[in-house]
């Protein structure tokens, strides 16, 4: 249920602007506010999912209240009302964080999509705090190995530039962990992290999940929808297995990072958007060059920083410290009491051949947490780590 905030002078346009957006979703609870004072007022006593904001305004014009909503809450997504004679300041408005604007009289079905589109980013802003909350524990990188060493190393530098990263390794080594330190690390670390599974989504839907779509533009595309380098702007986007993209995606992708914009399946409107963009990959990258499967100019885009995650297998001296590690994290999980391992348990663990890497570790950590003793021993590994 999204709470929406209208603050308008002009009696008969709020009046419409209320009208408009209550018969469009009955779940839209409107305010009103009949200038900025009182409007900024609202702010500060309740949440609001979106605020709707004239420009002129008597008491306080609309850019003031921009910037004090920007200072009270963040978070909340601004959309600027303005006359025909305001359309130069209302794009001035943009620079200022505004989400966007239209213009008076308020267009039907502009209006509509401006406040979906809004509310949709609102969403993602507010669960993207959420996941950031638990960034810290979730996505710690463990280790003190030469190749864990030299990675920490690489991100401390590479960081807080802009500079794309191509993170390369073997499934369940952590990639995604490097992707997240990059962002939390950035001047970015305030805007948005979008993670997009390029593996995962089927190659007819993947250019609509990366750019969005436009009210039919396919069988089953009943509205407009922003894509996820949208929900990035001001942020940074993960293209987690990018090496699974399809040809036309990368099309598309290689003109976002040489443009800085990207249109929307089913329309010819340029979008621009400032993202930072993380690839990642299992698979050998020029090899699929050679067989045609991936574009040599979007590698090479990519890949200004190479980082190459290694196998656990070629940091075994790191298993003692990821096996406390998830020990800890999954007796505190599990609600239960904290177990230890015995050195012998320990050596044998690093002994074994860890094709899954550091997901298959863990699996095997929080088997032993299950079924094996306190202190875990040398037995309970050959009993319950057996892989056959």
């Amino acid at each position: 249920m999204a709470k929406i905030l209208v603050i308008e002078d002009e009696a008969a346009i709020r009046r419409v602007l209320i009208k408009i957006l209550s018969e469009e979703n009955d779940t839209y609870i409107v305010e009103e506010a009949e200038d900025g004072l009182q409007g900024i007022e609202k702010v500060k006593e309740d949440d609001f999912d979106l605020v709707l904001c004239d420009i002129k305004m008597p008491k306080m014009d609309g850019i003031e209240v921009l910037e004090a909503i920007k200072v009270l809450k963040p978070e909340v997504p601004v959309v600027m009302i303005s006359g025909h004679g305001d359309l130069d300041t209302a794009v001035n408005t943009m620079r200022l964080g505004a989400f966007d604007y239209i213009s008076k009289p308020p267009d039907l079905n502009r209006l509509l999509n401006t406040v979906r589109n809004a509310l949709d980013r609102k969403e993602l802003v507010v669960e993207n705090t959420r996941l950031k909350k638990k960034v810290g524990k979730n996505y710690e990188m463990i280790g003190e190995s030469p190749a864990i060493t030299n990675i920490k190393e690489i991100i401390e530098k590479v960081a807080p530039t802009d500079a794309r990263v191509l993170i390369t390794g073997p499934n369940g080594t952590g990639k995604e962990l490097v992707a997240h330190w990059l962002h939390q690390k950035s001047e970015r670390s305030n805007g948005p992290m979008i993670e997009v599974n390029c593996a995962a989504i089927p190659s007819e839907l993947i250019e609509s999940e990366l750019f969005g779509h436009v009210k039919g533009a396919f069988t089953s595309a009943n509205k407009d929808r922003a894509g996820k380098f949208e929900a990035a702007n001001g942020g940074t986007i993960f293209l987690d297995e990018i090496g699974d993209m399809s040809l036309s995606a990368q099309a598309k992708v290689l003109r976002a990072l040489q443009e800085n914009r990207i249109s929307r399946v089913g329309s010819d409107k340029d979008i621009k958007v400032d993202v930072r963009v993380v690839a990642a990959t299992n698979k050998d990258l020029k090899e699929e060059i050679a067989n045609n499967r991936f574009r040599e100019d979007l590698f090479h885009r990519l890949a200004v920083i190479l980082v190459k995650v290694p196998a656990l297998n070629d940091r075994r001296e790191d298993i003692p410290l990821l096996v406390n590690f998830f020990a800890d994290k999954i007796t505190e999980e599990h609600g239960s009491n904290k177990k230890t391992f015995t050195p012998e348990a320990i050596e044998l663990l690093k002994e074994y051949d860890w094709t899954g890497n550091i997901r298959e570790l863990r699996n095997v950590v929080e088997r032993l947490i299950i079924l094996g003793g306190s202190p875990v021993t040398e037995e309970d590994v050959k009993l319950f780590a057996s892989k056959s």
